[in-house]
């Protein structure tokens, strides 16, 4: 499962370095050739291109995909609920005992915890039961072509022809997600090839079959993102009556200690050195649960840009680390998609970037929507609600 936003991590590969390229749309058989010809001026050679996107389709099931990121417009409780199930649960567990060799092995390399590698190993794959069966070059040239975010995708095209060249994807029978992502833990070919790990010592990486190698790649891909050894990303916190609201959220760094002098306590166990820097974040604003998130948490946007998506990610690699369930509190209702839009309209108007006008509460349009609640004498906790609708 993935949100998309214009960024690329890992390995960029030059988008639109052929000075004739098409850059995206019109006729795809001619983009198709600019692709080729682009590629055969980076130097690869003509047959292996030729072999490579031999047969390439259109496929419009890809684009109704990327065009139905509805699920990321559901509020935290709503979405969390609907990814955490019981059975997930269990599984992560079961998984966690199975595979504990190997999970101890990518925390002593990388410092990444178990908790964290296995939420995402859930919510991407269910554990490696579904990984797509979208013909992952067919994607890939698909989204180049789309002109949405050409600037994203024409890089991964390149990637997966390097993939190719090194005998490691084979464009007839790669299958993945609709978004070009490949195995257990879904990876794009650029960060295939900037992080990938040899996990089983086979000679050959596998990320379709292969649990050691998929799990070590991925705690390879969080540490090469800025992962910080061993230290936590998030615990759940109860925060006080008359906490300075406009004070959470992410564009606030305190140290632990002053956030514990300004009366936010753990809902359970203790809270890590008093000296870490962390941000409070309200997923559904200061009547929903509250959540002290580190510098770990951050890079997990590496992962995904979306940030209803990293927070049930989060979350769910605490409780798989033995966290009780989230206090979820009386939230406030919140906004339908028609009214998000509305809302984002109203912020444009005002002169603020939210990333878009797409319904969806990302980050700067929580960062906005905590700007105007405090203009307007409102409760600055970032979640949008049909009062603050009409009060705009």
């Amino acid at each position: 499962m993935r949100f998309f936003s214009v960024v690329v991590t890992g390995l960029f590969l030059g988008f639109g370095s052929a000075a004739n390229a098409q850059s995206c749309g019109g006729n795809f058989g001619s983009f198709v050739e600019g692709l080729k010809s682009e590629a055969v001026q980076r130097g690869y050679d003509r047959a292996l291109v030729d072999n490579f996107f031999r047969g390439v389709q259109f496929n419009q099931a890809v684009i109704n995909a990327d065009r139905r990121q509805g699920i990321f417009q559901r509020p935290f409780l709503d979405f969390s609920r609907a990814l955490i199930s019981q059975n997930r649960m269990n599984a992560g567990r079961a998984n966690y005992e199975r595979h504990r060799a190997i999970f101890d092995r990518a925390q002593a390399q990388f410092g990444v915890q178990p908790g964290i590698l296995l939420a995402f190993w859930a919510f991407e794959t269910d554990f490696g039961a579904n990984q797509g069966d979208f013909n992952t070059v067919n994607a890939l040239v698909t989204l180049a072509h789309d002109c949405r975010r050409p600037e994203l995708f024409r890089p991964q095209v390149f990637a997966a022809l390097e993939m190719h060249r090194r005998g490691d994807l084979d464009p007839r029978t790669m299958t993945g997600a609709w978004a070009g992502e490949i195995g257990m833990v879904q990876k794009l070919p650029s960060d295939i090839i900037a992080h990938a790990v040899d996990g089983d010592g086979n000679g050959r990486i596998d990320l379709q079959r292969s649990v050691a190698d998929s799990i070590m790649s991925g705690a390879s891909m969080l540490r090469a993102n800025g992962w910080r050894p061993n230290e936590p990303w998030m615990h759940e916190v109860a925060i006080p009556q008359g906490l300075d609201l406009t004070q959470t959220g992410m564009r606030t760094e305190l140290t632990v200690s002053q956030w514990q002098q300004m009366g936010v306590r753990p809902t359970h166990g203790n809270l890590p050195s008093g000296n870490m820097r962390a941000s409070i974040i309200l997923p559904q604003g200061h009547r929903g649960p509250a959540f002290m998130v580190f510098h770990n948490y951050r890079v997990l946007f590496e992962w995904n840009q979306s940030f209803i998506y990293v927070t049930t990610a989060a979350y769910f690699g605490t409780r798989l680390m033995g966290a009780p369930v989230y206090q979820a509190g009386n939230p406030e209702p919140g906004l339908n998609q028609d009214q998000m839009r509305q809302l984002q309209q109203r912020l444009v108007q005002r002169g603020y970037d939210v990333g878009g006008i797409d319904g969806i509460l990302g980050a700067n349009t929580r960062a906005a929507v905590q700007d105007v609640q405090a203009q307007l004498g409102m409760p600055a906790d970032g979640w949008p609600t049909p009062q603050l609708l009409r009060n705009l």
